[in-house]
C-alpha cells in the first residue's frame, strides 16, 4: 500500500456530518478542485461532478476520484454509476491512506467498502 495522504468525502454512511477546517482545502497532494472535495463539503453535487470530471492533472483510476465522484453520483440519485466506481476503487491495483472527511485516516479499499455498503443499504430502504 502507498503510504500517500489524500483527502476523500463519505458521507453519512462512513463518517456522519461532513465539515471542512475554516479556510482550507480537503484536497491534500491534488490541485484545488481536482477532486470535488469543498464542492462536496458544501453539498454542491453538480460541481463536484463537474470539476471532477472536468480535472486532467488527477488519474481516472485514482481512487479518492472514484470514491468522491460515485459519492458526488449516489447524493443525484446515480446510485448504478456510484456503485460502478465504488466498485472500481475496491479493485484498484492502487490503495492509499485517505483523510476522510472527518479526519480519520483509513484504506482506501476499505472506505470503498463502506461507501459501497451504504449505497446498498439506501437502495434496500427505498
Amino acid at each position: 500500500m502507498k503510504s500517500l495522504l489524500v483527502s476523500a468525502l463519505l458521507t453519512a454512511s462512513l463518517s456522519g456530518v461532513a465539515y471542512a477546517q475554516p479556510g482550507s482545502s480537503g484536497e491534500i497532494g491534488y490541485p484545488k478542485g481536482s477532486i470535488g472535495y469543498d464542492a462536496l463539503v458544501a453539498g454542491d453535487n453538480q460541481r463536484a461532478i463537474s470539476q471532477i470530471l472536468s480535472g486532467e492533472r488527477v488519474s481516472r483510476r485514482d481512487p479518492a476520484l472514484l470514491i468522491n465522484l460515485g459519492q458526488a453520483y449516489a447524493r443525484t440519485g446515480r446510485t448504478a454509476e456510484a456503485a460502478e466506481l465504488f466498485t472500481r476503487a475496491i479493485e484498484s491495483r492502487e490503495s492509499v491512506e485517505l483523510v476522510l472527511a472527518d479526519g480519520r485516516i483509513m484504506d482506501s479499499k476499505e472506505a470503498a467498502r463502506q461507501a459501497f455498503s451504504g449505497l446498498k443499504t439506501k437502495i434496500a430502504t427505498r
